[in-house]
């Protein structure tokens, strides 16, 4: 392997960060489903063990898919980090544009009088 340890390491470590970034910029629109609306209306946990997983796993293998496959072609580890870092960043952008949580209306509210 080129470079030793400290190859295995920046992949482990893109991989950790991709773990990291992806949860924190998804949260804030699942957090719609955890709360509820008024009262609790239109909770949904599933968002919590079965998106939430998805998303972590997600964040952690793009990044470390790029580094591999990365320094079996390119073989500068530099620049695999940067095309790592900006697939993981093209993985959160299109993670936040595509994905969005259910949003039923909430009960009692129509369109005014």
């Amino acid at each position: 392997m080129r470079g030793g340890a400290g190859v295995g390491l920046g992949g482990c470590a893109l991989a950790l960060a991709g773990a990291a970034v992806a949860p924190l910029a998804w949260a804030p629109q699942a957090a719609v489903s955890v709360r509820g609306g008024f009262e609790g209306h239109a909770r949904d946990l599933s968002v919590l063990y079965v998106d939430l997983p998805l998303v972590v796993l997600g964040g952690a293998l793009l990044p470390l898919g790029v580094w591999a496959l990365g320094l079996r072609w390119v073989g500068r580890p530099w620049v695999v980090a940067v095309a790592a870092v900006a697939a993981l960043g093209l993985g959160v952008w299109g993670l936040t544009e595509w994905w969005s949580p259910r949003r039923p209306p909430d009960p009692g509210y129509g369109p005014g009088i």
